[in-house]
């Protein structure tokens, strides 16, 4: 599933051309142009990840990141500080407000996706393309193919985004509702017993490999990859 950026710049022709390359390179992207609006749409749906303008009408973007690195909901969600700032002391503020990367303008469509790519890499790896290989597991975001020991394995949408989202976090138990919250979305408001069905479905596709039972159920708190 591609990953979802919002955009916060205020200058019209700055946000066009960001959001033209973040789409070019097959991301989905979604515009705000002040800090309200950027948290009307946060408010609606997390973002996979934010680029955010250091100087936004109102309240600062070192002012937005602060608030949304204070609040439980917010606190993970990558950004990516825009600016035009080029002192070591700015380039330090905009980190310690909880930005996890730094980038000064003008920049280049390339860099800017590499940095993209970065972050989502370090902070939210089941929305990188990168094809992840685990326990003769190989997944490939790009092609949407799964096979297990070179054998092809036919899965729905929600169980290979699922496995992708395990796979890139292992060994770590995750609650029902956390896995609704990473892989269905927050604003998606469904039973915490369906994760449990597509749970089943998952380890059924993958019984005839034999690698079911890397999917562990932990009683009491939910289920954990296990890559041992």
């Amino acid at each position: 599933m591609a990953a979802n950026i919002l955009v916060v710049e205020d200058e019209p022709a700055i946000q066009e051309l960001l959001v033209l390359n973040v789409m070019q390179c097959g991301y989905r992207a979604t515009q705000a142009h002040d800090a309200p609006s950027a948290l009307a749409h946060i408010s609606r749906a997390l973002p996979d990840l934010i680029l955010l303008d250091w100087m936004l009408p109102g309240s600062s973007g070192v002012e937005l990141a602060r608030r949304l690195r204070a609040e439980q909901r917010t606190r993970n969600i990558p950004i990516i500080m825009l600016t035009a700032r080029t002192d070591e002391h700015d380039k330090i503020a905009g980190l310690e407000s909880g930005a996890d990367d730094y980038i000064t303008k003008p920049f280049s469509p390339r860099e800017l996706m590499a940095r993209i790519r970065a972050v989502l890499r370090r902070r939210a790896p089941q929305m990188s393309e990168e094809t992840v290989s685990l326990k003769g597991l190989q997944l490939s975001p790009a092609t949407h193919r799964v096979s297990a020991h070179g054998t092809s394995i036919d899965l729905g949408p929600t169980e290979f985004r699922l496995l992708h989202f395990f796979m890139t976090h292992t060994e770590r138990v995750y609650s029902r509702s956390q896995l609704l919250d990473q892989v269905w979305g927050d604003h998606v408001f469904v039973e915490e017993r369906t994760v449990d069905v597509h749970i089943r479905r998952l380890r059924q596709a993958l019984e005839p490999s034999g690698l079911d039972s890397i999917i562990q159920t932990v009683r009491g708190s939910g289920y954990r990859f296990s890559s041992d």
